[in-house]
């Protein structure tokens, strides 16, 4: 498939329409190819960092209050996070779909597999909006109106901090994922995309899984800590 890139230069559907996907300062789309992926692997790197700060500061502060922790998971609802990982986990599916779609030269299914990848991610977020608005109303979110009764209030406190500064990142890199696909879409529909010229496609892939895989690690820390 590769050797295939190399050899043409631009796209038959983007010859067509008179734009070569090939930028300028690119030898051929196989190297185009790989400048890409590298530097999506690098930007991914950096977000492994940077929710591993966030990840590290639950795991010191799990340890110094197990069971305010775990009192304070069990005000979360479980199946709502339980659903939302099988939301997450078909929509990596249906993105790699939408992958192997472009790499076919699909169009019709890569339309249809982002716009049911988009569909997932806006499901996953609406029952997000459904839970923060559940905690809203328990007076749950960190600051002054925080109500948690039990001598476990402080370390609850410092769960639902977390659990909201985690989750709501996650969502923020959800959001981006859906608009990123968004535009996928357009130009998918536009023909922009072929078997020689799918770059876009694959790198956004990348982007959602590891939004994904973040939340695979989610789930448990937060929903499932004192259910164990």
């Amino acid at each position: 498939m590769r050797a295939e890139m190399a050899s043409g230069a631009s796209s038959a559907t983007s010859v067509e329409l008179g734009r070569s996907p090939l930028a300028h300062h690119f030898d051929d789309l196989e190297q185009q190819f790989e400048a890409s992926t590298l530097g999506m692997w690098v930007f991914l790197i950096t977000e492994v960092m940077f929710f591993g700060g966030l990840f590290a500061s639950y795991a010191v502060y799990r340890s110094l209050y197990p069971e305010g922790f775990a009192v304070a998971s069990r005000r979360l609802d479980y199946l709502l996070g339980a659903f939302n990982t099988a939301v997450l986990i078909c929509s990596s599916l249906t993105m790699a779909l939408a992958v192997r779609s472009a790499q076919l030269g699909q169009s019709r299914a890569l339309r249809l597999f982002l716009a049911v990848t988009m569909a997932l991610g806006l499901v996953f977020l609406g029952v997000k909006v459904v839970e923060y608005s559940h905690k809203i109303h328990e007076h749950l979110v960190p600051g002054p109106s925080f109500r948690f009764e039990g001598p476990h209030a402080r370390a609850a406190q410092l769960f639902f901090s977390l659990y909201f500064a985690m989750t709501g990142l996650h969502a923020l890199h959800m959001v981006v994922g859906i608009g990123i696909l968004a535009v996928l879409w357009i130009l998918a529909w536009r023909g922009r995309f072929s078997p020689q010229y799918y770059t876009p496609v694959e790198v956004a892939g990348l982007y959602w899984h590891f939004v994904d895989i973040v939340w695979i690690y989610l789930f448990p820390l937060l929903y499932l800590i004192s259910r164990t």
